[in-house]
């Protein structure tokens, strides 16, 4: 994102409700964990390195997306080492990633379709050597093998779409 606006769709985060990891970003100076949400990985991602994000689905959800990114750039477009994006019509979590300016091929299967409207929920993202591994509530829901190989490139997290955010780290 580039410019005015995409400074004020950037949003910050109080600084009790994340850890370390992340770095909010300001917008005109007012912290906040709103969706949409964008927000910096200090030192990009590594094995070993967690993202937890929690929140509560809204309502009457149609979808939502988590994405970890390489840079915040419009154009060329960043690289998306992983989009996540929950899709309520059809009880999908579909997995992709955004490389050299393509998408890949998306990921479809899941065991089960782990969000209710309107209830809370935890969502884990372990970065591992070969993958990401993704668990939901404490219950690993499914594998994504990385496609960006530089791990420390991958240093934005942008999230969008029907939920509330209650705390990330």
């Amino acid at each position: 994102m580039a410019g005015p606006a995409a400074a004020r769709d950037r949003t910050a985060v109080d600084g009790a409700q994340l850890n370390n990891s992340l770095t909010p970003h300001h917008s005109e100076g007012i912290p906040r964990l709103t969706v949409p949400f964008c927000g910096t990985i200090k030192g990009g991602m590594r094995p070993g390195k967690k993202i937890v994000v929690m929140g509560i689905v809204d309502p009457n959800p149609k979808s939502f997306e988590i994405s970890l990114c390489c840079g915040d750039s419009d154009v060329p477009p960043a690289d998306v080492a992983v989009e996540l994006q929950a899709r309520f019509p059809d009880h999908q979590f579909v997995r992709n990633a955004f490389v050299s300016g393509e998408w890949g091929e998306e990921e479809t299967p899941i065991p089960y379709f782990p969000f209710i409207p309107d209830q809370p929920f935890r969502l884990e993202m372990h970065c591992e050597y070969q993958r990401f591994r993704i668990f939901i509530d404490g219950h690993q829901l499914f594998d994504f093998c990385h496609r960006v190989e530089n791990f420390s490139a991958i240093n934005m997290i942008k999230i969008i779409g029907d939920l509330q955010l209650t705390k990330l780290g």
